[in-house]
């Protein structure tokens, strides 16, 4: 009999087989700041990286180790790296491994916050380029001799792009670039970047992983198979130190989060890493939903579109057949010209008027007024939003109920 076993039996039984204090099931909330040693050269060996321990919580707890090493079997990975949002996550990796001068290469359909932070990047002296990821063509005709990362999202949020991910990775394997995707709207239940050759792996665990709207977090995972021995931006006393194949993650979390400073707290961890049991019985069901949701919408007349991966209909259907196990709780629609959004929400009467994602909750938020409004109305456009879209996080709430709140909310907004 093969030890290897399921998705949601390894998450279930990860802290226990950790074997934390007293026969606890869950690794228990470590919340002290700093760690003694009876004899100083432990600490010492700690701070040189010659022994694992834990000298300042800044940068390692024994509750946050325990969610590291669950995602990190989540996604297949080598190590994890855990802070404080899925944004700190994205900052820090950036910061971590790109100077100024040189060049990233990214979708042009990221989320409105990560856009935001890539613009602070190129202010500092980052040169970025970004490409419509639905397509490898754009990102090797984007490529530069300065070029060291490329960084993707697997759906777009808010319009569902989906990118080319599988020919991308083969791409930056050939070039010896990194590549970094964020796997947040997909989740390790639905996606495994490691099967596309990512070298990094972004979740921000506040969404699906965490899955309750109670916990902010966010993740780094190296999957193992990017060679630091050749990238330029290791710093010197690392290469002295640490084994060729962790160089990248003891980095990140060096220079990230030790330095960066944003730390996941204990009570956050043990928070996202209960919720995390769940993720796959709680993303069939929003799955479900979604996608009966998205039928619904998608011959409803007051509605002009929908975009869900999910819907043959949509330009990359075929593309995420063929990667992801299921098309995720994310989903878009546009109302037809006359029919106010802001009426229709306020109509809504079970799901919720919020900003978040990967809640077990239904959510919807008016993209253009929110979330996208800083970027402006032309670069709306350039990504495909209309003032009418509505985002929906799909929760997991009896389908009929959810099919009947939507169809309540139209009829009312009939003009």
């Amino acid at each position: 009999m093969s030890d290897q076993k399921g998705f949601t039996t390894t998450i279930l039984h990860s802290d226990r087989l950790l074997k934390p204090e007293f026969g606890a099931l869950h690794q228990p909330v470590h919340t002290a700041v700093t760690w003694g040693y009876d004899d100083v050269q432990g600490l010492v060996n700690v701070f040189q990286n010659k022994a694992k321990g834990y000298a300042y919580s800044r940068q390692g707890n024994p509750t946050v180790t325990a969610l590291e090493h669950k995602v990190t079997q989540m996604e297949q990975g080598m190590a994890t790296v855990a802070f404080s949002t899925g944004m700190a996550a994205i900052s820090a990796t950036v910061f971590a491994l790109v100077k100024a001068g040189d060049h990233i290469i990214a979708s042009s359909f990221l989320f409105g916050n990560t856009r935001s932070i890539m613009q602070t990047f190129m202010d500092l002296g980052i040169d970025i380029t970004f490409v419509d990821a639905t397509a490898v063509e754009n990102i090797k005709n984007a490529l530069q001799e300065n070029t060291r990362m490329v960084f993707i999202e697997t759906i777009a949020n808010p319009a569902t792009q989906v990118a080319d991910l599988g020919s991308i990775g083969d791409f930056c394997e050939e070039k010896g670039l990194v590549y970094v995707v964020d796997n947040t709207m997909t989740s390790p239940y639905i996606f495994r970047p490691v099967t596309v050759k990512a070298s990094l792996v972004i979740n921000s665990l506040t969404k699906y992983i965490g899955g309750h709207g109670d916990a902010l977090g966010g993740s780094v995972t190296d999957t193992g198979l990017f060679n630091w021995v050749n990238y330029p931006n290791i710093t010197a006393v690392l290469r002295q130190q640490i084994r060729p194949e962790m160089l990248g993650i003891t980095q990140i979390r060096k220079r990230g989060l030790r330095d960066g400073g944003g730390t996941l707290s204990p009570e956050a961890a043990h928070t996202i890493a209960v919720g995390a049991e769940t993720i796959a019985l709680r993303l069939d069901r929003a799955c479900a939903n979604a996608a009966a949701l998205a039928g619904f919408l998608d011959t409803h007349p007051l509605v002009s579109k929908v975009y869900y991966p999910g819907l043959e209909s949509h330009p990359q259907h075929g593309l995420a057949s063929s990667i992801f196990h299921r098309f995720g709780g994310l989903m878009s629609f546009a109302l037809h010209d006359g029919v106010d959004c802001f009426e229709f929400l306020n109509h809504l009467k079970l799901v919720i008027k919020s900003s978040n994602l990967g809640d077990t909750r239904t959510l919807a938020i008016p993209v253009a007024h929110t979330i996208f409004f800083e970027l402006g109305a032309e670069r709306r456009a350039e990504m495909g939003i209309p003032d009418s879209m509505i985002r929906l996080s799909v929760g997991i709430e009896d389908t009929a109920d959810l099919l009947e709140d939507f169809r309540q909310a139209l009829e009312a907004s009939k003009a």
